[in-house]
């Protein structure tokens, strides 16, 4: 059963309308159908579209940790090498 709601749903958009290279908007990543048939979804439509915006934006920031991360693991590695001293060379 559908719940009512009794206030209207605020667009996710921020102000930020640019396209990344997957097509969705950089602000509120949205895609193209989404942000364009927005006054035409339902409110049910609405709600599954802000879902999915949370969902991809969680995706964007684990995939920028994982990046960030493996930066680090790198820097760190090349920082070890270069400290490298042969104990058994003596």
């Amino acid at each position: 059963m559908e719940q009512l709601e009794f206030f209207e749903i605020p667009s996710p958009c921020i102000g930020v309308c640019q396209t990344d290279a997957r097509g969705y908007c950089k602000g509120c990543l949205r895609s193209r159908e989404e942000r364009f048939n927005w006054l035409h979804f339902s409110d049910a439509q609405k709600n599954e579209v802000i879902r999915l915006c949370k969902q991809r934006h969680r995706r964007r920031r684990l995939a920028l940790l994982k990046a960030k991360k493996t930066a680090i693991l790198e820097e760190r590695a090349a920082a070890t090498q270069s400290l490298d001293f042969d104990i058994d060379a003596e």
